[in-house]
C-alpha cells in the first residue's frame, strides 16, 4: 500500500504537507484515559480522526456521544462525532488508511511485576497488516527504554519498509493527569524522540499542530526513559514521606503539620504527601519498567525498590492504625466492627479506580472480619473478591452507627464538618479534615 512515491524523501514531505493543512488522518489505538483526549485534542485542532478500540461497547458509547472517561465530557464526545471529525471502530482495516497512528494502550504489570506489553504486541499485529507507505506511527503507552527500537520497530519493518524512509515511527509519553483542573493534555508540554531525525520532525511536527509546547529528545530511548523518570521520582517522593508519616506516628507528631512548616522554604524543599497507598496506572507500575530493565542489565535499582516496598505496604499500615484505634478508644477487636470507608477511586474527584488503594485497604479490613460499607460519589459500584460492593448513602444515622469512618479519598463533594461532627471517629489518611478540626479529638490522622 503506497500513499506516494518519487525519491527518498517523497513520503515524509507529502505526510508533512498533510499535518500542516490539517489533512492527516489521525488513527488512535485505545480509547481510555489517554487515547480519548487526544483524540478530543487532534479533532479540535481540525484533523479527522478514526478511534481504534478491541470493545465494541465502547465504539458503540463513543459513536451515540457518550463518553466514559471523567476527563471528556458527553458533549466533547457528542460534539466531535456530529461534526463527522471523529469516528470509532473495531475495523483495524481502515489502519491502511490513516497517516498517522497513535498507540495509547494500557501497559501493565503482570502478577510478578515483569512488564506486560501484551496490549501493545496485539495493537501491533494489527496495525502491521494494514500499515501505509508514508505513515506516521507514534507509540504514547509507557514502557522500558528500548521498547520502540527493539521491539516495534521490528515488527513493523517485516514487510520490508524502511524506517525514516516509507514509514516514521516515534515515542511520545502522555502525560495525562486524571482529574487535573489546571493542566490537561492541552496545555502540558509533549516530550518527543524518533527513531532518526527525520521520525522526530514528523512527529514533533505532528504535536505541534496541537499543543502548544514540544520538546524534542535525540531517540526513542530517551522519550522512554523521560517519562519513567518523572514517575520514579514522584514514587520515590511519596515513599519517603509515607516512611516519614510512620516516623511522626511512632514520634507522636503530627506529620502534616511538619509538611506544611517545611513547604515554607522557598528553595531546596517540593512537598508530597503521605496517604493510604499509591494508585492510578503511572506512579505504582511505571517505576518498576526502569527496575525491570535495569535487572537485564546487571543493576538493582534500590530507590525504586524501597520505595516500592514502603508504598506498596501503606495499606496494611492503615488496617494497623485501624485495628488499634477501635481498641484503643472503643476496646473493639476488629472482628467486631463496623466500619465506613469513605472513597475507593484512587484520587479526589475522579471515578478511576486503577489500583487504588481502598481496594487493598477494603481487602484487608474484610479478611479480618470487619463488617465493610463504603460510599462514593463517582463511584455507586464496583466488583471486587468478594463480589458486588454498592455505595451506601451517607445520612447522619449511618455516620452514628458504624463505629469508626475511615477516609481513603478526599473528594471535595464531601462535607467533612458534617461526617465528623456525626462520627464515633474518624481516620483521615488524606488530612481532608484540615478545616474542620474543632472536634478534633474525634480525629486521628495518618
Amino acid at each position: 500500500m503506497t500513499k506516494a512515491g518519487g525519491g527518498k524523501r517523497a513520503h515524509s514531505r507529502v505526510l508533512l504537507k498533510k499535518i500542516i493543512d490539517r489533512q492527516a488522518k489521525a488513527g488512535v489505538v485505545g480509547l481510555g484515559y489517554v487515547g480519548l483526549p487526544l483524540s478530543i485534542e487532534l479533532v479540535n485542532a481540525g484533523f479527522k480522526v478514526t478511534g481504534f478500540d478491541i470493545s465494541g461497547e465502547k465504539v458503540k458509547l463513543l459513536n451515540s456521544g457518550r463518553s466514559d472517561i471523567d476527563d471528556i465530557s458527553n458533549a466533547d464526545v457528542k460534539d466531535a462525532v456530529s461534526s463527522g471529525r471523529l469516528k470509532t471502530t473495531t475495523d483495524f482495516k481502515k489502519i491502511a488508511e490513516m497517516d498517522t497512528v497513535s498507540i495509547c494502550v494500557p501497559t501493565p504489570l503482570s502478577k510478578t511485576k515483569d512488564p506486560d506489553v501484551s496490549y501493545i504486541l496485539s495493537a501491533l499485529n494489527s496495525i502491521k497488516k494494514y500499515l501505509s507507505k508514508g505513515t506516521l506511527v507514534v507509540l504514547e503507552s509507557t514502557t522500558y527504554p528500548g521498547t520502540t527500537e527493539d521491539l516495534i520497530l521490528p515488527i513493523l519493518s517485516e514487510g520490508g519498509m524502511k524506517v525514516g524512509v516509507d514509514f516514521f515511527l516515534a515515542f511520545s509519553p502522555e502525560r495525562v493527569d486524571p482529574g487535573n483542573p489546571v493542566y490537561t493534555t492541552k496545555n502540558t508540554p509533549r516530550v518527543v524522540g524518533g527513531i532518526t531525525p527525520e521520525c522526530t520532525k514528523i512527529a514533533r511536527t505532528f504535536y505541534s499542530q496541537t499543543l502548544p509546547q514540544v520538546h524534542t529528545v535525540s531517540s526513542t530511548r530517551a522519550a522512554e526513559m523521560v517519562k519513567l523518570l518523572e514517575n520514579t521520582f514522584r514514587s520515590v517522593n511519596i515513599g519517603l514521606v509515607n516512611e516519614v508519616a510512620v516516623m511522626c506516628d511512632r514520634l507522636n507528631l503530627d506529620v502534616w503539620e511538619i509538611i506544611d512548616a517545611a513547604a515554607t522554604k522557598p528553595f531546596g524543599f517540593m512537598p508530597f504527601y503521605p496517604g493510604p497507598g499509591l494508585g492510578g496506572h503511572c506512579i505504582p507500575i511505571d517505576p518498576h519498567y526502569l527496575s525491570w530493565k535495569l535487572k537485564s542489565l546487571n543493576y538493582y535499582a534500590r530507590f525504586i525498590e524501597l520505595a516500592g516496598d514502603i508504598n506498596s505496604r501503606m495499606p496494611e499500615y492503615v488496617v494497623e492504625r485501624i485495628t488499634a484505634m477501635l481498641n484503643k478508644r472503643f476496646a473493639k477487636a476488629l472482628n467486631k466492627a463496623t466500619i465506613l470507608v469513605l472513597g475507593v477511586a484512587y484520587k479526589r474527584d475522579i471515578k478511576d479506580m486503577r489500583e487504588s488503594p481502598a481496594l487493598d485497604v477494603i481487602s484487608l479490613l474484610e479478611d479480618k472480619g470487619a463488617k465493610i460499607h463504603y460510599n462514593d460519589p463517582f463511584v455507586p459500584l464496583f466488583d471486587f473478591n468478594s463480589g458486588k460492593h454498592r455505595s451506601v448513602k451517607l445520612t447522619r444515622s449511618l455516620l452514628k452507627r458504624v463505629d469508626l469512618v475511615v477516609i481513603i479519598t478526599d473528594h471535595t463533594q464531601y462535607d467533612y464538618e458534617m461526617i465528623v461532627e456525626n462520627s464515633r471517629a474518624v481516620f483521615d489518611t488524606r488530612n481532608a479534615t484540615k478545616s474542620v478540626r474543632k472536634n478534633r479529638k474525634k480525629i486521628e490522622l495518618l
